[in-house]
This record gives structure tokens, C-alpha cells and sequence, in this order.
């Protein structure tokens, strides 16, 4: 099997993944949200019933989803389709990649043999876990067979064998924290305000999540092949419902990564020139970027590329830190770089023999 071509997109990927670390925000003055309505024009996805198909559902909950969205003057929207157009997989990670997108959400519809199958399952970039996890995703990357010269853009690639995704994970796997929290408030949000059946968070290897370079989720909003389900679904009120759970999630994701603290910040050192402090050994400087209720893994890609980052827990907030040193005038640049990145009220702590003082 000839799989160089393919191989060599995928470092591609993987490269823009480590000279782009979760940085958009540094470069576009809104969080940019990428919505992909699944399938379109010629590839109808799973039908519902004559003149009904995924295709529909999937349009109208994004375009939903979107319009509360743009409510929010810090948020961009893009969209990979607005209307029913057929959208190849490699072009909607394209249009996210190029609009250096904070998150992408893929909105879908489940099928199954069984009409008693229901529920939602939010889905991020993984080797199949399982056969049913396989099938899914067989049937959602099957679409490819639709695009022209998909034997060149997908070279080496088989929908139909788990081996072809192993590889191709490396690039979405700096995010893979940040994609589970996304899908585990859209599962909670389906589950605990509509009083649905959820399925849980489950990975697999979609080919459209794995052409981005940002947390990415493929949502399955419930099953086409379920009469009740089906109904709810296509009833405007089931979308309507939908779309403002997919969107209170993004809204949630978004403020626990970009909590702003607003204590005041603490003046160490008067009106006297920081290099004028001499670095005591049991003094130790870090600063405070954000503050909340969320936990989140201390990883540079949390916190908009910044280094060196710790937390701590006081109660029930978790407290956030960029940086550690001795060296005030260091501490100072570090400071510098988070109101850079976007963090305006971060502060300096001071630590002595390992407990924080003002």
C-alpha cells in the first residue's frame, strides 16, 4: 500500500501543530468557532424519510448553533457550508486550519440496524476503540468516495481499516484535553437540560477531525433510524433545543480556558526599580493568569502557548500560574508576555519558603 503522500500531509499537519500551539487568539482579536454542517448537496447522509435527510438536520441545528453564537461580540463564526453544497472533508479542515480557528464542531446524525437505538455521542480524533466506534466512522469517512481525485488526496488511506488512523493521530493529539472537555460539556448539556440519552464521549478516526490543527469534536445529535428520535430531530423545537446546548457548551469551553482573575495586583516592591531586588533563595515569583472552577491540565496548549505553567487549588477555584523565578525583573517579562497573549489582568505572586505572602 503507497501511503508517502498521505504520510507527508500528515506531518504537514502535525508540523503546523507545533509552530501554531493553540496561538489564534494571539493573531485575531475574536475566538473563532469553525461550524460544519455534515455531508451536503450529493451526499445526502443518513435519510429520515423522503426529501429529509442528515444533510437538513445537520444545516439547520449549525446555522442555529451559529446564529446565538454571533450574539457574542468576541466570537467569530465561520462555516464550512451555509447552504446544501457538497464540502469535501479535506476542504473543511482546510477553511478551519486557514481561519486559524480556536475550535471546530462537526454536526452530524447517528444510524443503526436497530430502531431502538437513541441517544447522543460526541466523538474526538482516536483509533477506533471498538467495532461499533469503527462503524461509525466507516460511515462518516465514506463520504470521500464522493470527491474527485479522493485516490491522490487520500493516498494510502482505507476508511474501512483502523491501521490508516494510527499514524494520522499525532496531529490532533496536542489537543486531545482540550477536545474530550468540549465533547464532555456537549454530552452534559444534552443529558442535563434536555433530559436525553447520552451516549458518552468516544473517540474514532474521522478523516475531518483529523485535517484540523485545533480541539475538534464530531457531534452525533441522535439517531435518524429511531421513529421518536427521528421526529424529535426534524421538529424545529428539537433543533431549536439542540443547537443551544451545542452552543452554551462552546460558551462554557471558552470561559473556562479565558477566565480573567480581578484581584488587584500586588505591588512587591513600591515605587523601587525592579532590578534594584536582590533574589532571595526562598523567594519564588510566579505570575497569575487566570482563576476557576474548571480543571484544567497545566499544558502550555490550555493557556494560549504560555510556558512553565502550575496550578494550585484553594477551595473549590483553581488558580492558574505562568512562570517561576527567583529573578523579579525575569518574573516582570514573563507578566509582560501573558498580558501579550491576552491575559490583561494577570498579576504577580510572591511565594516565601514555599507559601504565598503579600
Amino acid at each position: 500500500m503507497q501511503t508517502k503522500p498521505f504520510i507527508s500531509l500528515v506531518l504537514f499537519i502535525v508540523l503546523l501543530t507545533f509552530l501554531n500551539p493553540f496561538n489564534s487568539t494571539a493573531q485575531n482579536d475574536k475566538f473563532v468557532v469553525v461550524l460544519d454542517a455534515g455531508h451536503g448537496g450529493d451526499d445526502p447522509g443518513k435519510p429520515y424519510k423522503k426529501g429529509f435527510h442528515e444533510k437538513d438536520i445537520a444545516l439547520s441545528v449549525v446555522l442555529k448553533v451559529g446564529k446565538i453564537l454571533e450574539k457574542n461580540k468576541d466570537i467569530k463564526v465561520v462555516y464550512t457550508r451555509k447552504t446544501d453544497v457538497f464540502v469535501n472533508l479535506f476542504k473543511r479542515g482546510k477553511i478551519a486550519n486557514d481561519a486559524n480557528a480556536d475550535l471546530f464542531v462537526s454536526v452530524h446524525c447517528n444510524a443503526a440496524a436497530s430502531k431502538q437505538a437513541h441517544g447522543s455521542e460526541t466523538y474526538v480524533l482516536g483509533v477506533h476503540r471498538n467495532q461499533t466506534n469503527l462503524n461509525v466512522a466507516k460511515a462518516e469517512n465514506s463520504v470521500i468516495y464522493l470527491e474527485d481525485n479522493h485516490e491522490e488526496t487520500y493516498k494510502g488511506y482505507d476508511p474501512n481499516k483502523p491501521e490508516s488512523l494510527i499514524g494520522l493521530t499525532l496531529a490532533q493529539e496536542e489537543y486531545l484535553d482540550q477536545s474530550i472537555l468540549l465533547a464532555s460539556l456537549v454530552e452534559d448539556q444534552f443529558k442535563d437540560n434536555l433530559k436525553r440519552k447520552s451516549r458518552g464521549v468516544k473517540q474514532a478516526g474521522f478523516i475531518v477531525l483529523h485535517q484540523t490543527v485545533m480541539p475538534s469534536i464530531l457531534v452525533e445529535t441522535g439517531f435518524v433510524t429511531n421513529p421518536t428520535e427521528a421526529k424529535y430531530l426534524s421538529s424545529t423545537n428539537g433543533q431549536n433545543k439542540l443547537a443551544a446546548s451545542i452552543s452554551s457548551a462552546v460558551l462554557k469551553y471558552k470561559s473556562s480556558l479565558y477566565v480573567n482573575n480581578t484581584e488587584p495586583q500586588i505591588n512587591t516592591n513600591g515605587s523601587k526599580d525592579s532590578e534594584g531586588i536582590k533574589p532571595q533563595s526562598n523567594v519564588v515569583y510566579k505570575v497569575q493568569i487566570a482563576a476557576s472552577k474548571n480543571d484544567l491540565a497545566a499544558k502550555s496548549y490550555n493557556f494560549k502557548g504560555l510556558s512553565n505553567i502550575s496550578k494550585e487549588k484553594t477551595g473549590a477555584i483553581y488558580r492558574y500560574f505562568s512562570g517561576e523565578t527567583t529573578s523579579y525583573s525575569d518574573i516582570e517579562n514573563i507578566k509582560k508576555e501573558a498580558i501579550k497573549k491576552g491575559y490583561v489582568s494577570a498579576y504577580i505572586v510572591t511565594y516565601k519558603n514555599g507559601k504565598r505572602v503579600n
